[in-house]
This record gives C-alpha cells, sequence and structure tokens, in this order.
C-alpha cells in the first residue's frame, strides 16, 4: 500500500498504523485491488453493526467511539458488512472482508484492546 496515498496521509497515525497492518495481513493473493479507503469503509461499517447493536456508543464528553463489553456475532457482522458494500456497489468480496475482521481483531490482541479469548 502506498503510505505516500492521499487517504493515508489524512488519517490519524493509529489509524494509519491499523489499515497498513491490516494491508499487510492480507495474503497478495486475497488482497486484489484493495485500498486503504476499502479498508476504512469495511471498518466504518463493522462500526456501524456493533452500534446498531449497543455494543459502542460515543462518548459526550471526548468524542470518542467507546466499546461495550458483549458478544459479536462475526458472521452476521460479515453479512452485514457484505450486504451493505453491495448496496454501495463496492466489489470487495466476503473473503475480503472476513480477512479484514481478522487481522483488525489481531491488530487489537496486540494493542491491549481485546483479550484473547
Amino acid at each position: 500500500m502506498d503510505n505516500n496515498s492521499i487517504e493515508m496521509a489524512l488519517m490519524e497515525p493509529e489509524e494509519r498504523e491499523l489499515v497498513q497492518f491490516i494491508y499487510d495481513a492480507i495474503p497478495a493473493e486475497d488482497r486484489g485491488n484493495l485500498s486503504a479507503d476499502d479498508i476504512l469503509t469495511v471498518l466504518d461499517l463493522m462500526d456501524d453493526y456493533l452500534e446498531e447493536q449497543g455494543l459502542v456508543r460515543e462518548d459526550p464528553e471526548t468524542g470518542e467511539m467507546e466499546y461495550l463489553e458483549g458478544d459479536v456475532d462475526e458472521t452476521e457482522q460479515l453479512n452485514y458488512v457484505l450486504k451493505s458494500l453491495q448496496e454501495e456497489g463496492r466489489a470487495i468480496t466476503g473473503v475480503q472482508i472476513q480477512l479484514i475482521q481478522d487481522a483488525e481483531l489481531q491488530f487489537g490482541i496486540q494493542k491491549g484492546y481485546y483479550s484473547e479469548e
């Protein structure tokens, strides 16, 4: 992924690190034409799903997203994201979404955001 792209330049450092981690974690044969924007779109849709499930909310004081305790049905989340992407006319596959989900989880575990269960 081109770290000098406009997409990457506009990201916060941690967001840039996450996107690069995810991109690097996806095998080249599965990556296809995925861009930073595609990865961010999938991550945003994953958060939209969590918000609909009542598992995330915005902290009114800081504006930061706060993740709440609860179980995430990854298959249901994948289907939600896939359906949303299809409605937008984006050509991101279910396999790519699942790889993004898996890489985001690994990043979170490495950073201590998630426990390994």
